[in-house]
């Protein structure tokens, strides 16, 4: 759908971005498009509370994530905030402090359809609907069908709670945890990730096997 309205709409899009690929690139670029965002904040995030792997030092995916979105400067702000806040990393702190930033802004939180199914597990996910609008990026499968997310199977949803889709281009079978694999394999990722991401991973030797 395509929003309307006159109020400022600050995109929030949040991961690890360890590392950072063309499928985030992608979700970006179309959040941009469809969503009529005034800015969109790429957010790594910091000491990740749900993560049961030790992520990449986060001055690499801060890095990385500058080199992947940098062909889309203007209304995209690399939001460094959660890599340099002491303790674990919660969305819900991050949104209270871009609407100290921005009041009377509208934020937008961008993620994919199997976050938003994970969203009770989050922490304070009831406030965090009551602050946002959700937008949900969905994509199509490879014969063509599309994985359709219900918020209204959440347990405890919020009413009130507001929900926006966000439409693919195509098929994105990309994730980090496989490219990660095929770099400690020696396997070429250059199609999965933007040239001057793979030039860093390959001079800093990331996820390569000890």
């Amino acid at each position: 759908m395509s929003p309307t309205g006159s109020a400022l709409r600050i995109g929030v899009f949040g991961g690890a971005f360890d590392p950072p690929h063309n499928a985030h690139v992608a979700l970006a670029e179309a959040a941009l498009v469809q969503l009529d965002l005034t800015e969109l904040h790429v957010i790594p995030t910091g000491q990740a509370w749900h993560k049961s792997r030790t992520l990449t030092p986060k001055e690499d995916r801060l890095a990385m994530t500058r080199l992947a979105f940098g062909n889309l400067q203007g209304k995209v702000v690399i939001d460094s905030r959660e890599v340099l806040r002491d303790g674990p990393t919660y969305t819900l702190d991050t949104l209270h402090e871009l609407q100290k930033e921005q009041p009377g802004a509208q934020l937008v939180l961008v993620m994919g359809a199997d976050q938003a199914a994970a969203l009770p597990t989050w922490h304070g996910w009831q406030d965090i609907l009551g602050i946002a609008i959700v937008s949900v990026a969905y994509r199509a499968l490879s014969t063509g069908d599309v994985t359709r997310f219900d918020p209204k199977q959440l347990p405890g949803l919020p009413v009130g709670a507001r929900f926006e889709a966000l439409e693919l281009p195509a098929a994105m079978d990309t994730s980090a945890t496989d490219i990660r694999r095929r770099v400690a394999s020696g396997v070429d990722i250059s199609s999965l990730v933007p040239p001057t991401v793979a030039r860093y991973i390959d001079q800093h030797h990331l996820y390569r096997s000890a």
